[in-house]
C-alpha cells in the first residue's frame, strides 16, 4: 500500500459547503469554485459526503443510485470538472461509499420487492408473520431494526432508517456489484474511497434475540468482514488508493486488522470512543461533561495499541454526524481562538491522518437552533419524540438535541459575513448559525493569528517534520485530568505535545531537558515553556 502518513484530508458536506445555483443547496461546482481555498489551507485529499440520488430520508446516506449525481448537486460533467480542477492543484478527491445498505428506493429494492427472488437475496428478508418479529434488534436511529411487508410476508433488516435496507454481503453477487461500483468510479479520476459503517456489512449465521443489548454484538466487526473487505478491495482495484473504513461500536483489536499494511483492506480507521466520552452510561441522548480522564485513556490506548500492531488511525474531531468540537470540548466565549486551535494541535500531531471538516479550521461552533422546527436531521426529530415519551419536557428535550443533534455539523460554510454567510443567495435548506459575522472564512484567511491561520501551520508541520507523520508516540503524565501531553520521536528528532482541556491554569513539570527546548508551534502568541499551561493552551516543543 502507498504511504499516506504525510497527508491531510478535509471533509466536505456538499449539501452545506458551497451554493451556485441559489437554490439554497450546496453543489459539485461549489466545491469547485473553492480548490483554491483549500489548496491554500494545504490539504491533500476532499472526503465528499454521497451526492448520489437519493430521496435525502437520511441526508444521501440512502442511496437510489451509485453510478450517477443526483441533479441538485449537479451533474456528472460537473463532477468530473472538480476532478480535473482538484487534480491540478495537487488535491485527490475520495468518494464516501454506503455499501451496508441501500435506499428501498434504488431499483434492487424495488425489484425485490415486486417479487424478484434474484433481487430478494440481495438484502436480508426472513419469512414471517406480522406479529413475530425476526429478532427484538434496535435500529440505531430508534424503533425495532425489522419492517415488515405484508405484500411479500417477509421482514427486511434496516439497521438504520426504516428506508434503508440492509444488503446481503453473504450473497457473492452483491460482492461483485458493490466491486463494479468502485471500478466505475476509479476509472472516472477519483483517488479514494470512505467507507460508510463497513464494520456492520457480515451479519451472523443465525439471527437471535439480544437479551444483553440492541443487538449490535452479533453484527459489529462480523465473522466475515476481514474477507469481505479484502475481496472488495482486490476486486475493485483499489488496494495502494487511500481508504478509510467507518468502524461502528468496534475494537482496537479489529481496527489493527482492518489497516495492518500487510493485510490489503483499508488504509485507516474512524473509531468513536473519544467521541462518547460526554455520554452518561454510553447514552448519547443523557447529557454529561466530558470525562477528560477517559478521554486521554482512549486517546492514549488507540494511539499507542495501533503502533503496536502495526494499524493505522483516522484523526479527528468532528463530522457530518457529530456536534462542533469547539463547542464540545472547548469554550465557545472567552477562550473560543485557544480552544479550537488546542483541539486542532491534540489530535494533528498524533500517528495517524488528520481530518478537517469544512468550518473546523475557522473555528464554527454549534447551531444552538431554538426550535425544533429549524432542525432537519432524522435521527434528532425521531429523538426529540423519543426524549419526551421517555418523560422529558420539550425544553428538556430540546437542550438535548441542541448539544447532541447532527445538524450541528451540517449548517452551511461560514465564508462570509455577508447574508447567509455568502453559502448561496438563495434560503439555505438549514439555518445558518448566528456567529457567521464573526466567525468566517474571509475574515480569517489573511490573519496571521487566526484559527484558519493556525490549521494551515499544523497542516504544513506535518509535511515538513518527518517525527509527524512517521515517528512513534508515547503518552505522558497520564494521571493528570486537565493535561493532554505526548511525546514524538524518530531518529535525533523528538518533540513534546502539551496541550491544557480546561479552562483554568493546568500546572506542568516539565522534565530537565525540555525546559530550554525550542517552541515549534504555540496557540498563544508568547508560547514559551513555563510552570503551568494558560487555559487552553497547546504548546509544541522542539529537541530538534
Amino acid at each position: 500500500m502507498a504511504n499516506f502518513h504525510d497527508k491531510v484530508v478535509y471533509q466536505i458536506y456538499p449539501k452545506s459547503f458551497c451554493d451556485t445555483n441559489g437554490d439554497g443547496l450546496g453543489d459539485l461546482p461549489g466545491v469547485t469554485a473553492r480548490l483554491d481555498y483549500l489548496k491554500d489551507l494545504g490539504v491533500d485529499y476532499l472526503w465528499l459526503t454521497p451526492f448520489f440520488p437519493s430521496p435525502q430520508r437520511d441526508n444521501g446516506y440512502d442511496v437510489a443510485d451509485y453510478r450517477a449525481i443526483d441533479p441538485r448537486f449537479g451533474t456528472m460533467e460537473d463532477l468530473e470538472t472538480l476532478i480535473r480542477e482538484a487534480d491540478k492543484r495537487g488535491i485527490g478527491l475520495m468518494l464516501d461509499m454506503v455499501f451496508n445498505h441501500t435506499s428501498t428506493a434504488h431499483p434492487w429494492f424495488q425489484k425485490a420487492l415486486a417479487g424478484d427472488r434474484k433481487y430478494q437475496d440481495y438484502y436480508i428478508f426472513k419469512d414471517g408473520s406480522p406479529d413475530k418479529i425476526p429478532t427484538n434488534w434496535v435500529s440505531k436511529f430508534g424503533g425495532p431494526a425489522w419492517e415488515y411487508l405484508p405484500a411479500l410476508g417477509k421482514w427486511y433488516l434496516h439497521l438504520f432508517d426504516v428506508t434503508q435496507a440492509d444488503l446481503n454481503w453473504e450473497n457473492p453477487e452483491v460482492r461483485a456489484e458493490l466491486a463494479g461500483i468502485l471500478r466505475f468510479w476509479k476509472d472516472k479520476g477519483i483517488k479514494g474511497f470512505r467507507f460508510d459503517v463497513v464494520n456492520l456489512i457480515s451479519k451472523p449465521e443465525v439471527y437471535e434475540d439480544d437479551h444483553q443489548g440492541d443487538g449490535r454484538r452479533f453484527y459489529t466487526d462480523g465473522r466475515n468482514v476481514h474477507r469481505y473487505l479484502q475481496e472488495l478491495v482486490a476486486a475493485g482495484g483499489i488496494d495502494g488508493m487511500i481508504t478509510v473504513g467507518e468502524m461502528s461500536s468496534t475494537s482496537l483489536e479489529n481496527c489493527i486488522g482492518y489497516t495492518d499494511p500487510d493485510r490489503h483492506e483499508l488504509t485507516m480507521t474512524f473509531s468513536f470512543h473519544h467521541l462518547k466520552v460526554d455520554y452518561r452510561n454510553g447514552d448519547k441522548w443523557t447529557l454529561m461533561p466530558a470525562d477528560h480522564m477517559a478521554l486521554k485513556n482512549l486517546f492514549a490506548q488507540w494511539q499507542e495499541g495501533m503502533q503496536a500492531g502495526h494499524g493505522w488511525n483516522a484523526l479527528f474531531w468532528c463530522n457530518h454526524d457529530q456536534p462542533r468540537a469547539v463547542s464540545r470540548f472547548g469554550d465557545e466565549g472567552r477562550y473560543w481562538k485557544e480552544s479550537a486551535k488546542m483541539l486542532g494541535t491534540a489530535t494533528h500531531l498524533m500517528r495517524g491522518t488528520p481530518y478537517i471538516f469544512q468550518g473546523e479550521e475557522i473555528g464554527m461552533t454549534n447551531c444552538h437552533f431554538r426550535s425544533i422546527d429549524q432542525y432537519r436531521d432524522v435521527e434528532s426529530l425521531n429523538y426529540y419524540q423519543i426524549l419526551q415519551q421517555q418523560g422529558k419536557s420539550s425544553a428538556e428535550a430540546m437542550e438535548i438535541i441542541q448539544q447532541r443533534s447532527r445538524d450541528n455539523g451540517r449548517t452551511p460554510m461560514q465564508w462570509d459575513g455577508t447574508t447567509h454567510a455568502g453559502f448561496t443567495t438563495g434560503t439555505p435548506w438549514i439555518g445558518v448559525v448566528d456567529n457567521y459575522p464573526a466567525i468566517n472564512a474571509a475574515a480569517q484567511v489573511d490573519d496571521p493569528d487566526s484559527v484558519y491561520s493556525y490549521y494551515k501551520k499544523l497542516v504544513a508541520l506535518r509535511k515538513q517534520h518527518r517525527v509527524i507523520s512517521e515517528g512513534q508516540i508515547e503518552f505522558l503524565y497520564k494521571d493528570d485530568p486537565d493535561l493532554l501531553a505526548y511525546r514524538r520521536w524518530d531518529g535525533d528528532s523528538q518533540l513534546l505535545v502539551l496541550c491544557n482541556l480546561t479552562g483554568h491554569e493546568a500546572p506542568v513539570q516539565l522534565p530537565a531537558q525540555w525546559q530550554d527546548a525550542g517552541v515549534l508551534l504555540g496557540n498563544y502568541p508568547d508560547a514559551a515553556p513555563a510552570a503551568a499551561l494558560r487555559p487552553y493552551e497547546a504548546l509544541v516543543l522542539s529537541l530538534d
